[in-house]
Formats: C-alpha cells, sequence, structure tokens
C-alpha cells in the first residue's frame, strides 16, 4: 500500500503555455489513461454518498493493452470534509480484457469513465502531471514523491505542493477537494 499525497487544480492557461512552463522538469512522456470507475450496486461504500464524493474506490486504469487495478480509501482531515491523502493498493495486470470482464462477473458496475492525455515530469520532490481531460478540461496534479508520514507531516507537505503550484507561473484555479471521478460525477448529476 502506498500513500497519495498530491494536489490538484484546474488549469487556466492554455495548454500551450503550461508545457512551456513545465519544459524546466525532467521529462517522463505522455501518456493515454483511461480510467474506469466502478460501484457496487450491494454496497454502499463504493458509491458515490449525498455530496457526491467517493471516499473509497476502485477503477481500472486502461494503459496500452495492460490494466492497473486501484482500490482507494480517502483519509480527511479530522472533523472536516478536507482531502488529506488516500491509501492506495495497486496492481497491474497484463490483459485488460480479461480485467474488465473478470470485474464484470463480479457484478460491479461502471460509474465513469475519464479518459485523458497525461504529460508527466519529474522534480527531486515531485511527480508533476499535466492532464488534457476529455469533457473536464486541463488539469495540473503535483504529487509528493514522499508518500509516508503523520497526518501532521503530510498536513506540511501538502503545503509544499500548493507553495510549488504558486511558483510555477502557470494560471491555476483554486485547489480541488476532489477526484476528477467525482468532478465528472458532479458535472453529470447538474445536466440530469
Amino acid at each position: 500500500m502506498a500513500k497519495e499525497i498530491e494536489i490538484l487544480v484546474p488549469v487556466l492557461d492554455s495548454k500551450k503555455k503550461a508545457l512551456q512552463i513545465l519544459k524546466m522538469f525532467y521529462f517522463v512522456g505522455i501518456a493515454n489513461v483511461v480510467d474506469t470507475y466502478f460501484y457496487d450496486p450491494l454496497r454502499t461504500n463504493l458509491k458515490p454518498d449525498h455530496l457526491n464524493r467517493l471516499n473509497e474506490c476502485f477503477r481500472v486504469r486502461k494503459k496500452g493493452d495492460k490494466a492497473v487495478i486501484v482500490y482507494k480509501v480517502d483519509h480527511f482531515v479530522a472533523n472536516s470534509d478536507v482531502w488529506l491523502y488516500s491509501d492506495e493498493y495497486e496492481y497491474e495486470v497484463s490483459d485488460y480484457k480479461m480485467a474488465m470482464e473478470s470485474i464484470k462477473r463480479l457484478g460491479l458496475k461502471p460509474l465513469v469513465v475519464i479518459d485523458s492525455e497525461k504529460h508527466i515530469f519529474r522534480n527531486e520532490k515531485y511527480e508533476i502531471v499535466f492532464e488534457d481531460v476529455k469533457d473536464l478540461g486541463l488539469f495540473l496534479e503535483v504529487q509528493s514523491n514522499h508518500l509516508s508520514g503523520t497526518d501532521s507531516a503530510i498536513m506540511g507537505i501538502k503545503e509544499g505542493i500548493r507553495d510549488f503550484i504558486g511558483e510555477l507561473g502557470i494560471n491555476v484555479g483554486k485547489e480541488l477537494n476532489a477526484g476528477k471521478a467525482e468532478i465528472m460525477i458532479n458535472m453529470r448529476s447538474m445536466k440530469e
């Protein structure tokens, strides 16, 4: 299990401008990723809560012919709805189609699909991902390479990420206290 400690913000600048700024970091590559989030009709823990938040989620990430299966459990600041970090249980399988068929046979149903093009960069402290997400827009996700610590240490790491984003020179919106799946669920709810 790993802790996912990150900050997600919408990007208000153009894709071209944001990528030009991010060139100062080590370029890992571009990944076309499709994340399918599932819910279980028989259990409430994999369904959005009354605020459309996913406190636990199960997803399959498609990268090429391979799949990465992830179960995430979110942790929040004490007595708050502010997301602090997630515990991630993740493993790779070699056959995406077989993974999807197995999940279907378990009775899980697709909740949302996030289709994105990720431009991945790194420095000594962070993984910096610029995402162009179909039907959602442009995002910047900065994740700490240091994935452990107490809740107060994690809050300090997140403050460091906020400062880092502020110093980049990319015009971004407010920090999102939600993942892209939750944003998509909220958009879908508003249309209904």
